[in-house]
């Protein structure tokens, strides 16, 4: 059964007669009762009753008609959403962020998209910058956000705004109440608690490093537990939102966080990706 013998079956149940769906169809009577004919020899039955001037549809010939129009419909449906996906207008954009900016920077930016966009879903996945290079690689996600460096020969970026750096604690336990910007050196011996991508900028001011993480959120927990300070970026601050936690300012030098929106070099990117990409190039 061929998609065009069921339109035109359909043409000849809507006008009663074969000369006239021949004319509707824009071909000769001939051919449309020979594609008629087939396929009734195909299913074995007799669609049409047929007398000189018109003809009309036998039980099965009913039947076949409530089906095929709901092939004809769903028919439409699919070339409309494959050109909506071709346009962007539908589809997944899968998504790959480091934690922080999956609670602080993207959501703002999934919301405006999603405005714009509403027929697009997501597949969000969280982890740490190397995490997210690793779904990058493997195909999961089309588009990652992440702390640079990275390696730029291998993915295009979209740099994000520098991000300070800031020390959290239990409140009254280590931190001093001043409005300034602290210098790491004032730490001391303090114990600190760090991600281990910082670790090279903060051991030349201090020695007592309590844990190195590859996650930041087990930080902020040891932090509020009063067991030392979290050197983390402002933005991973909110990863705790509602615990009792005293944050201050501070300065490391030769550490500037700067979060990035990457994707992989020669990868055909989806319309929706690409649509979600010129969301940062012009904000």
């Amino acid at each position: 059964m061929e998609f065009r013998q069921l339109k035109y079956f359909l043409a000849v149940a809507e006008a009663g007669n074969i000369t006239k769906a021949a004319d509707r169809l824009n071909i000769t009577q001939p051919p449309l009762s020979q594609q008629i004919i087939l396929l009734e020899n195909e299913l074995g039955v007799q669609l049409l009753q047929r007398s000189k001037k018109q003809v009309s549809l036998t039980e099965a010939g009913r039947t076949l008609q409530n089906r095929a129009e709901q092939i004809m419909d769903l028919m439409k449906t699919a070339v409309n959403e494959v050109h909506e996906a071709a346009d962007g207008l539908r589809g997944k954009l899968t998504v790959g962020t480091i934690t922080s900016s999956g609670r602080s920077l993207l959501p703002e930016y999934i919301q405006k998209y999603h405005q714009l966009y509403p027929r697009v879903t997501f597949d969000l996945r969280q982890g740490d910058t190397r995490r997210v290079l690793e779904l990058l690689d493997s195909g999961l996600i089309e588009i990652g956000l992440v702390r640079l460096p990275i390696n730029e020969t291998l993915y295009n970026f979209i740099p994000l705004p520098n991000e300070g750096m800031v020390a959290v604690s239990a409140p009254g336990k280590y931190l001093p109440k001043v409005s300034d910007t602290l210098p790491i050196a004032d730490f001391g011996d303090i114990p600190l608690l760090i991600h281990r991508r910082y670790e090279p900028f903060v051991v030349e001011y201090c020695r007592n490093i309590l844990c190195l993480s590859d996650d930041v959120t087990p930080l902020l927990i040891w932090a509020r537990l009063g067991l030392g300070v979290a050197i983390v970026p402002e933005s991973a601050v909110n990863l705790l939102q509602g615990s009792p936690l005293q944050v201050q300012k501070i300065s490391i030098p030769a550490l500037v966080t700067t979060g990035a929106v990457i994707w992989r070099k020669k990868f055909l990117l989806s319309t929706a990706a690409q649509h979600f990409l010129e969301m940062f190039k012009f904000n």
